[in-house]
């Protein structure tokens, strides 16, 4: 088999490091000058799997208007609840190391944890992180939702890449293991 899958934050971020306002609204981040789609389109086609906490899932389900944005993915929500399955999504409350080893091994592309908060946390104390795209916007929020959390973690990475897009700079990040 090739190599294994890897797990990629690829998120938008205030300059002091906040995803969402308090209200969890991104105004802020749309009304900042991009170029295209910020490297968004090239990102996606790397990634077969969508991970995600069920606050981000509730998040996408009250903004999207049409229909579920992640169709053509693999998508796993992860959940204290017990909530049915839906077309296109599987509600899981397993161990969260074992399936994302299981994921790792599986063949596919690139396994993306959408949005940020609790549940990225845990990814990052169980050092399930492999790589981390944080696009940080031109904005200082003051308060809001941080991109990481207080926590028992300490990560080393290495810069692989930096792009600009019109306002926007991306930072692509490996995680030392």
């Amino acid at each position: 088999m090739g190599n294994k899958r890897k797990v990629v934050l690829f998120i938008a971020s205030s300059l002091d490091g906040y995803i969402a306002t308090k209200e969890e609204s991104l105004e802020w981040l749309f009304s900042v000058e991009g170029e295209g789609d910020n490297g968004f389109s090239e990102f996606y086609d790397t990634v077969s799997t969508v991970i995600m906490g069920k606050r981000t899932y509730d998040w996408i389900m009250s903004h999207e208007l049409k229909e579920f944005p992640y169709v053509n993915k693999d998508c796993y929500v992860f959940t204290r609840s017990v909530v049915e399955d839906k077309e296109n999504v599987e509600f899981v409350s397993s161990d969260l190391p074992k399936l994302i080893n299981d994921l790792k091994n599986q063949e596919g592309n690139n396994i993306w944890i959408v949005g940020g908060g609790e549940l990225l946390q845990t990814f990052l104390e169980e050092k399930l992180v492999d790589e981390i795209i944080v696009t940080v916007a031109p904005a200082i929020l003051g308060k809001g939702i941080p991109l990481f959390r207080e926590g028992d973690y300490q990560l080393n990475l290495s810069l692989k890449r930096t792009r600009t897009f019109n306002q926007f700079v991306e930072l692509h990040y490996e995680v030392n293991k």
